[in-house]
């Protein structure tokens, strides 16, 4: 397996992982899965910020992605990013989530940002709970039923990893 920067090829398979996920988990609410044209139009507008989109590679197929995004559009969050992890299903439960992940941690970090931010879609998806945890994160709160999808209110819990120490400067 190789961790790589998205490149255009890979938003095919992209959207069909993504697409797997909202038909079929609750780690997005959205409940259809976007058009190819809109999940390119998400991957160039985190690559315009600067951001990494990550994509591990196994075999010439794409086996999971993730990226970083602003965790708020204001100012005075400008530090802080927002994680997005998803697999493809036949690669769930491998590691690749984790190595992902830490990558993506790596890269923020070395870019300046300061906190990472993991907003995970029901407080019933553990793997994804447990993925943040093993990467460092620690659970910082739960709203309670704010989300509703195949028939059931959902929970969303937040989860925050240091990625610069506060004494280190902020970016300018």
């Amino acid at each position: 397996m190789k961790i790589r920067t998205l490149v255009d090829e890979d938003l095919p398979q992209i959207q069909q992982i993504y697409a797997h996920h909202v038909l079929h988990g609750t780690g997005s609410w959205e409940w259809e899965p976007p058009s190819l044209a809109e999940m390119t139009a998400r991957a160039q507008s985190v690559q315009e910020k600067g951001l990494p989109f990550l994509v591990a590679e196994v075999a010439e197929q794409i086996a999971g992605y993730a990226y970083a995004s602003p965790y708020r559009h204001r100012a005075g969050y400008r530090f802080t990013l927002e994680d997005s992890v998803y697999l493809h299903p036949e690669f769930s439960k491998q590691g690749i989530g984790l190595q992902l992940l830490q990558e993506l941690l790596a890269q923020c970090g070395a870019l300046g940002y300061r906190e990472m931010i993991a907003v995970i879609g029901d407080s019933a998806n553990l793997a994804s709970i447990r993925l943040h945890e093993r990467a460092g994160f620690v659970e910082v709160g739960v709203f309670r039923n704010i989300g509703f999808k195949f028939g059931r209110y959902l929970d969303s819990v937040y989860m925050q990893a240091q990625l610069n120490a506060p004494e280190n400067p902020p970016l300018i």
